[in-house]
């Protein structure tokens, strides 16, 4: 079953309550031993994926490959399949409706809002009394608990309408990057576990197929140096570099 299949089956699962992602489930996905795939004269990376049931991206992370090259004899580590987050089953369902471009997206940008209240209609709001064209800065919203639920992901009309971001200082991040608001203040606390879930299986979903093979997967602080602690020091960044191999 392709990736991207198994992704429209989970989210079918979630959205009749069928899929379980508590914390046995993830504790056993996470403890699940690799298996190893030795590589034949006609094997793709793309046809290993496949018949393993993960992506292509989530095959060259898990093995730090920098290229789809592959080479006869060479042992390649296949991760677990891991449950998919029920708070993706929207996402999948609004973005199958829409056309996107994959080569536009260069970018990849995780944000905290620094305040606990709020949720993508409260902070439409406030974007548009600020005067910022089409509202909403971001492309999608992780709540908290308090205004939305923890962990749901809420989609705003930059993604479903395809439009440029508001969410950094640079115009080429802001035409090139989708962005990724966690509400609360990581300064004083870290992201609840269900944002950092909600979080990672999202970018994992943009990764297979929906940015640009080149992407950059990145936090605000590093786009606007010095000029921003978004997404605050409280924000799991060692785990961020070591789940997608960031230097």
């Amino acid at each position: 079953m392709s990736s991207r299949r198994q992704f429209l089956r989970l989210s079918l699962l979630a959205s009749t309550g069928l899929l379980l992602d508590g914390p046995n489930v993830l504790a056993a996905a996470l403890n699940a031993t690799d298996a190893i795939h030795v590589v034949k004269k006609g094997d793709t990376l793309s046809a290993i994926a496949q018949n393993n049931g993960v992506s292509v991206t989530a095959l060259k992370r898990h093995n730090r490959l920098k290229s789809s090259r592959i080479l006869v004899g060479q042992k390649l580590s296949i991760p677990p399949v891991r449950t998919m987050h029920a708070a993706l089953a929207p996402v999948i369902a609004a973005t199958t409706k829409i056309k996107v471009d994959a080569k536009r997206w260069r970018y990849i940008v995780l944000h905290h809002s620094g305040i606990e209240d709020g949720n993508a209609k409260v902070y439409d709001s406030n974007h548009r009394r600020r005067g910022m064209e089409h509202g909403l800065a971001y492309h999608f919203v992780i709540g908290n608990g308090r205004d939305s639920g923890d962990g749901e992901i809420e989609i705003g009309p930059r993604w479903t309408k395809q439009l440029r971001g508001g969410h950094v200082r640079s115009t080429k991040v802001n035409n090139s990057g989708i962005g990724i608001c966690m509400v609360g203040n990581f300064e004083t606390r870290r992201p609840s576990p269900k944002q950092l879930a909600a979080a990672f299986n999202l970018v994992d979903y943009l990764q297979d197929g929906l940015v640009h093979p080149r992407h950059k997967l990145t936090v605000h602080r590093w786009v606007d140096i010095n000029h921003t602690v978004c997404p605050g020091k409280h924000f799991p960044y060692s785990t961020l570099k070591h789940r997608y191999n960031l230097a």
